[in-house]
C-alpha cells in the first residue's frame, strides 16, 4: 500500500513555522501552599496563566523571545538555575481531566495549532533562568527531533498542570456532585430564605447563611428541641423522632458549632505568638476553602473506586525555581497546622449509602465555614482514604468496619481521639444490637477508656430509639428477668455508648411509631401469588416504588423476573459493588417511574425524594425494620403508601409487628381488580418459565466452562457425561422452546392489560385499531383508591 507523497513531512514543516507573540500580561494563579510539602514541587514559586497571545510565523519567533526575556528580567534578576526535576508518573484523574477538556483550556505544548483556530489560554510554571522561560515558543520547532513518546509524556504532564486549576475551584463556582441528595439540597439562587426562626437556636452565622441558601426557613420539631440543649448547654442528646423529620441537621449543626468554637479559640492563641504565624494562617484558611471544594468530589471518587488519583498535581518537564527559605517555612507551617488540626467530629452510620448521604448534608451546611469532611466506608480503596485523612479533615463520617481497620493501622489522624469533641451514632438502636457491629463495641471501648475526653459531646439518634417490644411470658418467668420499658432501654443504650452524665432525652415518636401521613395497607395471598400482585401493582400504579425483600436471593430472582416483564427494576443489595449500588440509587432518584428492588440495606436513613410507594414483598422480621422501611415514603409531611404482601409464612411476623406497634384498627385491604388478574397470571407464569430456563442455561454454561478450565489446567480429557449441556439435540430444542416463549410473551406485553373506555365500530385495514395505551394512574393513584375505599367503609358503618 502506497503512502501519499509528501503527506508525512508537510505537517511537521508547518508545525515548525509556528510560534507565540504575547499580546497581554501573565496572570498569577493561586496555588495550594500545602502542595510545597511534596519533594517534587520543592522549587515551585507560583503558576502563571497567559490568555492573550497570538500565533505567529517562525521569522517573528526571535522577537517574541526577546520580549519574553525583557518581561522576565523585571520579575527575577538574581535567580539561579536549577536542573530539571523529572515528575513522578501518576494516574490520570478522569473527572478533573473531563472538566479541563470542557473548559477549553490548552497547555503550553498545544501551541502548534493552525492560526485559524480560536486562541486558548496557556498555563506554565515560572522558571529560574531567562533562557528556559523564553524557550516556550522554540519547543514547537524542536518537537520534530524528539521521539513521539517524550512528546506525549510532556503533553500529558502539562495537561495535569492545567488540571490543578480544576482541582481547586472557588467556593462560589463549585461543581455539584451528582447524587440522590441533590434534589433535596438544591437551592434557588434567585432569593434567599428568611432564617429568622433559626436565630433563637444559637446557630452560627456561616451555618445560617448556608441554611438560607438551601431554603430551610424554619427548623423541624426535633431540631428546635435539640439545638439549644446541644449548643448552649453543651449536653449529650438522645433523640427519637419519626422518619424524615430532619435528624441529620439536629446533630450536624451542634457539631459544626463545636468545630468553629475550637478553631476560633485556636486561632486566637496562635495570633498572639508571632506575626509570621498570622500570614501562614491566612494561607492555611485559603487552602481549607480550596481543598473543601476538592473534597466535594469524594462521592465521585467512591464511584470510580480507585481508578484515579486524588492529587495528580504533576507539572511535566517544566523548570522550577529554587527557594529553600520558602520551602522550609512551608514545611514547618504544614507540620504545625497538621498538629493543630485534630479530628474533632466523628459520625458513625450502619450503611455506606447513609454515610454518603450524611456527608452531602454536612457539606451543604458547612459551605461557608471552611470545615473539611471525609468519608470512610467499605467498597472504596483504603489507600485513597488514607490520602483523604492526610488532609486532616475536622469531621469524619464512617462505617464502623473501615474506621476500625484504619484505627488498627494507627493512621496519624486517627491516633489521637482524645481531642474528639463530638461523637454521633446514627441509627443507634441498630448499631448497638447484640451480634452486630463488633468493631463499634471495640471503638466505643477505646473512646471510653484510653481515649476518653470528659468534654466530648455524644449524640444518639434513631426513629425507633424508644420502641419497646413486649417481653414473652417464657422470658418473664425466669428469675433474673426484667420487664423492658423505655427508660430501661435508654439506660442500657447509654451504658453501651458510654454516656456518663445526664443527657437531654427527646422523644417525638407516636405510639404507632410510623408517620401520620403514611397510608398502610395489606394483601393476603399465597406465597406463589405474591409475584402476581407485585406485577399488578407496578403496572397499574406506576411511580417511584421501593420493593423490600428479606434475602438477596429473593431480590435477584425478582430482578430477573421483572426484567423479563419489561418493568426495568434496579437491584440494591450487599453483594453488589459499591460503585453499582450508588449508581442504582442515583438512577432511581432521577426517574419519575422506577422500581428499586432492595434488601434492608436501604431501609434506614436514606432520604430519596418523592418515593410514592413502599411494598414489603416479605414481611420484615422486626417492628423496627417495618417502621424504617415504611419511612422511605411519606417524608417531610408528604403522603405515601405502604403495602404488605402477607403469605402464610409471614403471619407470625405480621402479628408481632401489629402487637408491638399497638395498632388500634386493622390495616385496610388493598383493592385489586380481579378481572385483570387472569391476564396478569398468564404473563407472570410465562415469565417464570423463561426465567427458570435462562437460569438453568446460565448455570450449565458456568459449570461446563469451569470444568473445561480445570481439565485443561490438569491436562486431562474430560468425558462427555461430565458436562451438563452434553446433548446437542436437547439443547437446540430447548433454545427453540425458549425463543417461542419469548415471542409469545412479547405479544402478550404488547396488548393493553387495563381496558381503555373507548368504543369504535369501524375496523382499520389491518383488522384492529391501534389505540394509545393510557395509564390508569393518570386519573387515579393508589392512595386515592385506598382513601375512597376507606371513606365508603366509614359511610356504611354510619348508616348501619
Amino acid at each position: 500500500m502506497k503512502t501519499k507523497k509528501g503527506r508525512r513531512f508537510t505537517s511537521s514543516f508547518k508545525l515548525k513555522q509556528k510560534g507565540i507573540a504575547i499580546t497581554g500580561k501573565w496572570k498569577t494563579v493561586q496555588v495550594d501552599p500545602n502542595l510545597f510539602t511534596d519533594e517534587e514541587f520543592r522549587g515551585i514559586v507560583c503558576f502563571e496563566e497567559l490568555t492573550e497571545y497570538k500565533l505567529v510565523s517562525s521569522s517573528e519567533v526571535g522577537k517574541v523571545e526577546e520580549e519574553k526575556k525583557r518581561t522576565f528580567d523585571s520579575l527575577s534578576e538574581d535567580s539561579e538555575e536549577e536542573p530539571v526535576i523529572p515528575p513522578k508518573k501518576k494516574k490520570k484523574n478522569k473527572d478533573l481531566r473531563s472538566k479541563t477538556d470542557n473548559s477549553g483550556e490548552a497547555s503550553a505544548s498545544e501551541v502548534d495549532e493552525p492560526v485559524g483556530k480560536e486562541t486558548k489560554p496557556i498555563k506554565i510554571i515560572k522558571a529560574a533562568n531567562r533562557e528556559d522561560h523564553g524557550h516556550v515558543p522554540e519547543s514547537t520547532s524542536s518537537t520534530k527531533d524528539a521521539p513521539k513518546k517524550k512528546r506525549k509524556k510532556k503533553q500529558v504532564a502539562e495537561n495535569k498542570a492545567s488540571e490543578l486549576q480544576g482541582a481547586l475551584p472557588s467556593v462560589t463556582t463549585s461543581k455539584k456532585v451528582k447524587s440522590w441528595t441533590t434534589e433535596v439540597l438544591s437551592a434557588s439562587n434567585d432569593h434567599e430564605a428568611d432564617v429568622s426562626a433559626w436565630k433563637d437556636l444559637f446557630v452560627p452565622e456561616p451555618v445560617l447563611r448556608a441554611l438560607s441558601h438551601l431554603g430551610f426557613s424554619a427548623p423541624t420539631p426535633i431540631q428546635a428541641l435539640a439545638l439549644p440543649s446541644a449548643i448552649r448547654d453543651n449536653m449529650d442528646v438522645l433523640g427519637a423522632a419519626e422518619t424524615g423529620s430532619g435528624k441529620t441537621l439536629a446533630f450536624a449543626i451542634p457539631m459544626i458549632h463545636s468545630v468553629l468554637q475550637w478553631q476560633k479559640r485556636n486561632s486566637s492563641t496562635s495570633r498572639n505568638d508571632s506575626v509570621s504565624k498570622e500570614s501562614h494562617q491566612h494561607h492555611d484558611e485559603t487552602r481549607w476553602e480550596n481543598e473543601d471544594e476538592a473534597e466535594k468530589l469524594t462521592h465521585q471518587q467512591v464511584e470510580d473506586s480507585g481508578d484515579e488519583d486524588d492529587a495528580s498535581f504533576t507539572t511535566g518537564s517544566a523548570k522550577t525555581l529554587e527557594n529553600f527559605e520558602f520551602d522550609s517555612s512551608a514545611d514547618t507551617h504544614s507540620i504545625g497546622s497538621h498538629k493543630k488540626r485534630p479530628l474533632l467530629g466523628l459520625v458513625l452510620t450502619p450503611t455506606r449509602e447513609l454515610a454518603v448521604q450524611v456527608k452531602h448534608h454536612i457539606d451543604a451546611v458547612t459551605r461557608y465555614t471552611g470545615i473539611k469532611t471525609a468519608i470512610l466506608v467499605g467498597g472504596m480503596a483504603a489507600q485513597k482514604q488514607e490520602r483523604v485523612l492526610n488532609r486532616k479533615p475536622e469531621i469524619v463520617i464512617a462505617t464502623p468496619g473501615r474506621l476500625w481497620e484504619l484505627v488498627k493501622e494507627r493512621h496519624p489522624h486517627l491516633s489521637n481521639l482524645r481531642q474528639l469533641r463530638c461523637l454521633v451514632i446514627d441509627e443507634a438502636d441498630r448499631m448497638v444490637e447484640k451480634g452486630h457491629f463488633l468493631e463499634l463495641s471495640q471503638l466505643l471501648e477505646i473512646l471510653n477508656d484510653s481515649q476518653y475526653n470528659p468534654q466530648r459531646q455524644t449524640f444518639v439518634f434513631s426513629a425507633t430509639l424508644t420502641l419497646v417490644h413486649q417481653t414473652p411470658l417464657r422470658v418473664l418467668q425466669k428469675k433474673d428477668a426484667k420487664k423492658m420499658d423505655k427508660k430501661t432501654k435508654l439506660d442500657l443504650l447509654m451504658e453501651k455508648v458510654g454516656i456518663k452524665g445526664k443527657p437531654k432525652v427527646i422523644d417525638l415518636t407516636r405510639k404507632e411509631a410510623t408517620v401520620e401521613t403514611l397510608t398502610e395497607t395489606r394483601i393476603h395471598c399465597n406465597t406463589d401469588e405474591k409475584d402476581y400482585y407485585l406485577y399488578y401493582f407496578l403496572l397499574r400504579y406506576p411511580g417511584r416504588t421501593m420493593v423490600f425483600a428479606n434475602s438477596i436471593d429473593c431480590v435477584k430472582r425478582l430482578c430477573s423476573l421483572l426484567t423479563i416483564l419489561n418493568c426495568n427494576p434496579l437491584p440494591l443489595h450487599a453483594n453488589m459493588h459499591q460503585k453499582q449500588r450508588l449508581k442504582n440509587l442515583e438512577r432511581f432518584a432521577e426517574r419519575e417511574s422506577c422500581v428499586l428492588l432492595t434488601t434492608d440495606v436501604a431501609a434506614r436513613g436514606l432520604d430519596i425524594p418523592n418515593v410514592q410507594h413502599v411494598i414489603h414483598y416479605q414481611v420484615p422480621r422486626t417492628s423496627e425494620l417495618y417502621v424504617h422501611r415504611s419511612g422511605r415514603t411519606a417524608r417531610a409531611a408528604s403522603e405515601g403508601l405502604s403495602l404488605l404482601l402477607i403469605g402464610p409464612d409471614d403471619l407470625i411476623n405480621f402479628r408481632k409487628i401489629y402487637k408491638t406497634l399497638e395498632k388500634s384498627e386493622e390495616l385496610p385491604l388493598f383493592p385489586v381488580d380481579s378481572k385483570c388478574m387472569v391476564s396478569v397470571r398468564e404473563r407472570v407464569n410465562l415469565a417464570r418459565q423463561i426465567e427458570k430456563a435462562e437460569f438453568f442455561n446460565s448455570r450449565a454454561k458456568q459449570h461446563d466452562s469451569w470444568l473445561q478450565q480445570a481439565a485443561e489446567a490438569l491436562e486431562l480429557d474430560p468425558d462427555d457425561d461430565m458436562f451438563m449441556g452434553k446433548n446437542e439435540q436437547e439443547e437446540s430444542q430447548k433454545k427453540r422452546m425458549l425463543k417461542g416463549m419469548k415471542k409469545q410473551l412479547k405479544h402478550m406485553l404488547s396488548q393493553p392489560l387495563f381496558k381503555v373506555l373507548m368504543k369504535t365500530k369501524y375496523p382499520t385495514q389491518s383488522g384492529k385499531l391501534s389505540l394509545p395505551q393510557t395509564s390508569m394512574s393518570a386519573s387515579e393513584s393508589a392512595l386515592g383508591i385506598v382513601s375512597k375505599q376507606q371513606a365508603k367503609k366509614k359511610k356504611s358503618i354510619k348508616v348501619n
